[in-house]
């Protein structure tokens, strides 16, 4: 969804490795990134917090939280909370980008499906799962890279999958 920002600014909560890669790919859109982290030190990998540190679009908000996200219609800006001092301030963005964790909403099927170690439903190319005529489409599913334009077409493929189950 980067490509959407084109010369914005936006926000990345996180400091893990997804995080901190995301940062770095959206400053090939975006006009600044700021990377905001609840902690003092990011998470992410060496390599990877380096090339996000020597990266002249990135502003790094550290021990910082957001408390809300402003706008009616569209994001207008983020408040955000310094952990330590308490000090709160409102910061203008475009786009918010939240990756601290995956949690895949598979708790409903889990008797009911194959599952991965980390939750997230198996399924085949077709979106079949291990159960026949059950069909899984978006983030929940394993190897999903979580952008809208894959879940949506998870979704179409679910939807054509199912279609040609039910007609046999």
């Amino acid at each position: 969804d980067g490509a959407l920002f084109g010369d914005a600014t936006v926000a990345v909560v996180g400091g893990g490795d997804a995080a901190v890669e995301e940062a770095i790919y959206l400053t090939r859109f975006a006009s600044k990134v700021y990377l905001i982290h609840r902690r003092d030190t990011l998470r992410a990998a060496a390599v990877i917090t380096k090339r996000a540190r020597e990266n002249p679009k990135i502003e790094f908000f550290y021990s910082t939280v957001i408390t809300e996200i402003r706008g009616e219609d569209i994001v207008e800006g983020i408040k955000v909370k310094e952990v330590v001092s308490g000090q709160e301030r409102i910061v203008p963005v475009d786009g918010v980008f939240i990756y601290v964790g995956t949690s895949p909403n598979s708790d409903p099927v889990k008797e009911l499906l194959k599952i991965d170690d980390q939750g997230f439903i198996i399924t085949d190319r077709e979106m079949a799962t291990s159960t026949p005529g059950v069909f899984a489409a978006g983030d929940v599913c394993q190897n999903s890279p979580r952008q809208v334009v894959t879940a949506v077409a998870d979704g179409a493929r679910a939807y054509f999958s199912a279609e040609k189950y039910l007609a046999n």
